[in-house]
C-alpha cells in the first residue's frame, strides 16, 4: 500500500505542478490537486507511523 500511495503522491505532485504553471496557483483544479495531495501526504503519514511502531511494540512490551 505505500508503495501505491508513494506513486499516487507523485502523479498527484505532478498534475498540481502543471496546473499551477498553466492555470495558477489560484484556480480551483489546483488548489483541489493541492488538497488531494495533502490527503496522500496525510494517509501515507499515518500508514508508515503505523508501521514503525509495529516494527517496535516489542521494544516496549514489559517483563518482569
Amino acid at each position: 500500500m505505500v508503495n501505491l500511495l508513494l506513486k499516487q503522491m507523485e502523479q498527484t505532485r505532478e498534475m498540481m505542478i502543471r496546473s499551477g504553471v498553466e492555470n495558477g496557483l489560484q484556480n480551483a483544479k489546483t488548489i483541489q490537486l493541492s488538497r488531494r495531495l495533502d490527503q496522500l501526504m496525510n494517509t501515507y503519514y499515518r500508514q508508515t507511523a503505523f508501521e514503525e511502531n509495529e516494527d517496535h511494540d516489542d521494544l516496549f512490551q514489559y517483563s518482569e
